[in-house]
């Protein structure tokens, strides 16, 4: 929350002073960028309802809490970042078909670096925070600064080149920069779109499989699902341990292996693991659920 309440800030300072410069020089590729930090700075308000949402405890309503309000947040986002784009499109396509000089240059070329300046405060600072409490979102968000703030200094192209008469200099920067929203804007619709798919990082998977693998008890691994809510990761887990094993020892191995998930897979605050006896002599001990199984894989 404090991450997201300075980034506004130091975004919404720099939003004002290039506002003011576009409305006394009409720069087009300024206005453009603008509006990219405009709409990062309140990026930062959806997001803060959904923290706050997220905080709420779960109820016999929503079992899981209420930390999905992190990746509806995200459609939010991923709107007003259209948005912009189709503003910016619109304005420089406009100034093409009716040229008009951009004026006070230096102004346009200090208002472009503080652009970049402050996007690379914000996105430092928002990666270091996300990547510390585990938050891709926070994460992915730092690095959509980032790409802000080389837009930014796109701006100080079109300021040169209107310097050296290019008249069309200035929207053509414009519509550059529309190009660039429109690229961050697909990398974080495949973000969103993979987040409520409930996509991870295989990556996350092999490395619970090898923990899970690595726990006294543990004799082989089955099924290991993963989902994220907001910053937070769930897991579901099946391990096959000893067919020997009374239920209270079998007990300790999947709480042990719980205990072992928790601590080496980072944002990971729940996982639910299931221990199956070891198979004996071609015996199946889940034959009863076979039909309910190739019902919920999709089998016919």
């Amino acid at each position: 929350m404090r991450a997201l309440w300075i980034s506004f800030a130091a975004l919404g300072v720099t939003t004002l002073i290039q506002a003011a410069v576009v409305v006394l020089s009409g720069s087009v590729a300024l206005l453009g960028d603008t509006m990219h930090n405009a709409s990062d700075a309140l990026i930062a308000i959806p997001l803060v309802v959904a923290f706050v949402l997220g905080r709420r405890p779960p109820n016999r309503r929503y079992t899981y809490g209420y930390g999905r309000a992190e990746d509806l947040a995200g459609i939010v986002i991923v709107l007003m970042i259209a948005l912009s784009s189709i503003l910016v499109a619109w304005e420089a396509i406009s100034k093409l078909i009716h040229p008009h000089r951009a004026t006070a240059l230096a102004a346009v070329a200090g208002a472009a670096v503080v652009g970049f300046a402050g996007n690379e405060v914000v996105a430092r600072y928002r990666m270091r925070v996300g990547r510390k409490i585990g938050s891709a979102a926070l994460v992915a968000d730092g690095l959509h600064a980032r790409a802000d703030g080389f837009t930014s200094l796109a701006v100080l192209v079109g300021a040169g080149g209107v310097a050296l008469g290019w008249t069309w200099a200035d929207p053509v920067v414009g519509l550059l920069i529309t190009v660039a929203i429109l690229a961050v804007l697909r990398q974080a619709v495949r973000d969103i779109y993979r987040r409520l798919m409930d996509a991870v990082d295989p990556a996350v998977i092999d490395r619970a499989e090898s923990v899970l693998a690595g726990t006294q008890g543990v004799l082989g691994v089955g099924h290991v699902r993963m989902r994220w809510t907001g910053h937070q990761l769930r897991a579901e887990c099946e391990i096959v341990v000893s067919a020997a094993s009374s239920a209270l020892q079998a007990h300790e191995v999947a709480v042990r292996a719980e205990h072992n998930l928790l601590h080496a897979m980072p944002g990971l605050v729940a996982a639910l693991v299931h221990a199956d006896p070891a198979p004996q002599g071609g015996a199946d001990h889940h034959s009863v659920l076979a039909s309910h199984r190739e019902l919920a894989s999709g089998s016919d």
